[in-house]
């Protein structure tokens, strides 16, 4: 599994298999919190199974989603190699499987491995720039302008290719939609129905294809 992490890429089976020996794997309920914002991080987390969302609360108290993780994934990465508490909510979004990775087993081996560590801050940055633009663009802009934008930050992840357009490989409610752009979801199915009856976006077994990527992209242009 760690293999599959583009971070574990480079470690040798021996080193892999004792990292893997010394996780520990636990099961998650759907809405179960995996972990709040300031716990301590002594844990880093690798998704095997389900879906996790990465919350923070609003001063109003809306959540709003900062990060979809789908396996094989890891998260909680930044305060375990920063030593700060979480500064996030990780959530399951549907039943989950997951392995905790000791911290201190963790670092021992990013010390050992001076290219891995090079691999995960870059790992970092990009995730937290990613979080900043979608909390810039929750503030600034109009709501489907920040839809048009989630949907293309999704398909860079997770789209695959297909003949029609771009397929999102994983499922995403209109709930979680909203919570990342930080609106309603009666909107959020409002812009989506406009996005559908023009023919730039299509649904095919509760996925979402992208049919005229360009023109979502302008939205955001």
């Amino acid at each position: 599994m760690l293999s599959e992490i583009g971070i574990f890429g480079d470690l040798n089976k021996s080193e892999l298999s004792s990292l893997e020996s010394a996780c520990h794997p636990e099961k998650h309920k759907k809405r179960n919190a995996i972990f709040s914002e300031g716990d301590p991080a002594d844990w880093l987390f690798i998704l095997v199974k389900g879906k996790v969302k990465i919350t923070k609360l609003s001063n109003e108290g809306k959540e709003l989603i900062l990060e979809m993780i789908s396996p094989p994934d890891f998260f909680g990465g930044l305060a375990v190699v920063k030593g700060f508490p979480y500064p996030a909510n990780a959530v399951a979004v549907e039943d989950c499987e997951i392995l905790k990775m000791p911290k201190s087993a963790f670092l021992k081996t990013l010390e050992k491995h001076p290219d891995m560590t090079v691999k995960m801050l870059g790992n970092l940055i990009e995730r937290v720039k990613a979080s900043h633009e979608n909390m810039k663009n929750i503030a600034l802009e109009k709501v489907d302008s920040r839809i048009a934008y989630t949907l293309v930050k999704i398909a860079d992840k997770h789209g695959i290719k297909k003949k029609e357009g771009i397929l999102l490989d994983t499922k995403v409610t209109k709930q979680e939609l909203a919570d990342m752009v930080g609106t309603t979801v009666e909107t959020t199915i409002r812009i989506m129905s406009k996005f559908k009856k023009s023919g730039y976006i299509d649904d095919t077994d509760g996925k979402i294809l992208i049919k005229k990527m360009d023109v979502l992209k302008d939205f955001t242009a």
